[in-house]
């Protein structure tokens, strides 16, 4: 193959724009330089190597100015997955290199404008995602509890376009692959129909719609949230179809805003995180940055909410209501009654009783993205005392109130 001519330092060159001042703002602690370089190994890529892996790959070349083997693998890369138009636009800036120097990422002058700003957004948002994984001794601060029957997990960072799929090792997650995505237009907070931005909170997936129900446009499928929650209505949110989805037969990926709220994966990635969904069970968080913590801070922030939890359940069981209302915020409300009215009612039940036994399984407790000290508990709740027994599934919203939990929402699951 014929050197490329180009001058010394291009490598350089790109390894300052991709990680640079350019790259997109996050929460995790940056590397050095001497950490980037260590971190960035010239692989030998298998055979079924992904996309991003591969297209990792032509950049770790890049910025080791190893611009011949970059452009094989590009070459490699643009073969395998034609669609990839990102990988294409990298492999006609390294062709570019042969017959003259290469000043920035992207170089298709005869290219839309607006098209190459996009490519160069998912460059970004890819890179940034490689250079900034999470460390291996942290975790998402939201999964704090998964019952049994959860075999994973889902936890999406909108502000980084990225989505980690987490198994549940006996309680506690554990990170199995994270995928690029794309979120809304107009970015995240989704608060009202058409708004076209991605809801923050956390969700469930609630079905399962196949590529010849709904049409190419959405790939692979589709995978409907709950979207609005119980603490969305609560705070007027409204809108529908939100959703996790493909992308259509033509396409690989899109920008990382350019869907109308859903969270947007390539097909090969939707279809590698479909085998662990499970309708009714997969819980979605969805968080504007990912905070991470500590396995030690994960374990006694969980510690904490099962402790208040066996509070309630014990003062509850204890018929004395002063104890049971101590739980309840005076923001509390339900079934059109306020706190007062709510807590009084529950006296008077209590007192009424002999005995009141409460056993609670399938328990799940995840932190609320973006609201500080909120968690939301579901579990499945058996009821039994001497004149009534019930089993229903409930779901409360417990807040942090002057560094003590309290309950501000409670209803059926």
């Amino acid at each position: 193959m014929r050197k490329l001519a180009i001058p010394a330092g291009v490598g350089i060159l790109f390894a300052s724009y991709f990680f640079g001042s350019e790259v997109l703002g996050n929460k995790l602690p940056q590397p050095t330089a001497a950490q980037a370089r260590e971190a960035l190994p010239l692989m030998s890529l298998p055979a079924n190597a992904s996309p991003e892996s591969q297209l990792t790959e032509v950049f770790a070349r890049i910025e080791q100015n190893q611009l011949d083997l970059a452009l094989q693998q590009a070459q490699t890369l643009t073969e395998r997955y034609p669609n990839f138009r990102l990988g294409q636009l990298v492999k006609g800036d390294l062709l570019l290199a042969r017959v003259q120097p290469i000043s920035t990422f992207g170089n298709a002058t005869n290219a839309p404008q607006d098209k190459l700003a996009d490519l160069r957004a998912e460059a970004l948002a890819r890179l940034n995602a490689y250079r900034s994984k999470p460390p291996a001794n942290m975790v998402p601060s939201y999964l704090l509890q998964m019952q049994p029957e959860q075999k994973f997990a889902v936890v999406v960072d909108a502000e980084r376009s990225r989505l980690y799929l987490y198994e549940n090792a006996t309680g506690a997650p554990k990170l199995v692959s994270d995928y690029y995505i794309t979120q809304g237009k107009l970015g995240f907070d989704k608060a009202r129909e058409g708004d076209k931005k991605t809801p923050i909170g956390v969700y469930q997936v609630v079905g399962n719609l196949p590529r010849e129900k709904i049409g190419d446009f959405y790939g692979s499928g589709a995978w409907p949230l709950n979207y609005p929650n119980d603490y969305d209505r609560r705070m007027g949110r409204n809108g529908h179809g939100i959703w996790l989805h493909g992308v259509p037969s033509d396409t690989y990926s899109r920008p990382p805003r350019a869907s109308d709220g859903c969270v947007v994966l390539s097909n090969p990635d939707l279809d590698a995180i479909s085998t662990h969904l499970q309708i009714g069970l997969t819980p979605v968080i969805i968080a504007q940055n990912v905070e991470w913590v500590s396995q030690d801070e994960w374990q006694l922030e969980r510690k904490a909410m099962l402790g208040a939890f066996e509070s309630w359940r014990l003062d509850w069981e204890s018929r004395d209501g002063d104890r049971y209302a101590g739980h309840y915020s005076h923001k509390f409300s339900a079934d059109g009654a306020d706190y007062a009215a709510w807590t009084n009612q529950k006296r008077a039940v209590n007192a009424a009783k002999n005995w009141i036994s409460i056993s609670a399984d399938k328990l799940t407790m995840f932190r609320y993205p973006g609201k500080d000290d909120m968690v939301v508990v579901t579990f499945r709740q058996d009821y039994k005392s001497n004149n009534l027994n019930n089993t229903m599934m409930k779901r409360q919203y417990w807040q942090k109130e002057d560094g003590r939990w309290k309950i501000i929402y409670e209803g059926a699951a």
